[in-house]
């Protein structure tokens, strides 16, 4: 059942609505699949908390009791059943990890048919998440049938050191799955205005430029609580390009690729990996 490496190949990022439900989050993902399946699809990014949603305030109340996540195995019957879900296809989805000790982790995993090929835990959480989740501790890239890969969580992508470290351990593709919302503080007439909707979309073509990766960019939509979810789905190719997108609404950004090709291609004259100059940077 594992995915053959093929070119062109056609990846995906979703934007969609999840909620505590799972086993609704499990029917939707079911339905993604099974969208992306028709399509061709061979590596399909869904948001973070696409089993179990997100939280429903990025300002908890020091009073009021905080609506977590569900935490999960991970390694339980939820991921399990997503496993069986993708077949072959290779799928990256995040959900709330639950620790050894009791701690909740903010979590990713790629899978396939075959099983798992890779995890994350974010490492960077906004002030007002800091004190809910235990931070992950480093950025690694894993091997897949599809090529090497490796993927950010929401706010990882907004510091250069979380892609980069994955572009120098051999990513030639970032899967960054969010839960990001429209602003909480300066809130815009329309979203195309909102502050955080440039900063997503910035941090999105930033990232994959910086490295002369391939970006997919995922991300719920909809409402949760206080939080209104921006969508906006992609997928940027090495120069910083939008290859496609989605809006506000649900959806598939997808387009077909050859990896190898666009990042070799990205990297033929200005390679900015090998142009680094470590010592110069202090720190």
């Amino acid at each position: 059942m594992t995915p053959s490496l093929r070119s062109p190949l056609r990846i995906a990022a979703a934007a969609a609505h999840f909620t505590r439900d799972l086993d609704f989050d499990l029917e939707r993902i079911g339905v993604i699949i099974a969208h992306a399946r028709e399509a061709g699809v061979g590596l399909l990014a869904l948001p973070d908390g696409a089993l179990g949603g997100y939280v429903t305030d990025l300002r908890p109340s020091d009073t009021e009791p905080v609506d977590l996540p569900p935490a999960l195995e991970p390694n339980g019957d939820e991921v399990r059943s997503v496993i069986d879900l993708a077949g072959e296809m290779v799928v990256c989805l995040g959900y709330c990890e639950q620790g050894p000790d009791g701690e909740r982790y903010n979590a990713a995993v790629a899978l396939c048919g075959d099983g798992i090929l890779g995890r994350h835990r974010k490492v960077h959480h906004p002030a007002g998440m800091a004190k809910l989740f235990t931070p992950g501790c480093g950025f690694s890239a894993f091997d897949t049938p599809l090529g090497r890969m490796g993927m950010l969580i929401d706010h990882d992508k907004t510091f250069p050191e979380s892609a980069r470290s994955l572009a120098l351990d051999g990513a030639t593709m970032i899967a960054c799955l969010s839960a990001w919302p429209t602003s909480l503080t300066n809130r815009a007439p329309r979203m195309a205005q909102d502050r955080q909707a440039r900063l997503f979309d910035l941090y999105d073509q930033s990232r994959a430029a910086e490295n002369q990766v391939l970006l997919l960019s995922a991300n719920q939509s909809g409402r949760s609580g206080a939080l209104h979810f921006l969508g906006r789905a992609k997928v940027v190719g090495p120069g910083g390009e939008i290859l496609a997108r989605t809006w506000s609404k649900g959806g598939l950004a997808m387009t077909e690729v050859d990896p190898s090709e666009m990042v070799d291609a990205a990297r033929a004259v200005l390679h900015h990996l090998d142009e680094r100059r470590p010592s110069a940077y202090g720190c």
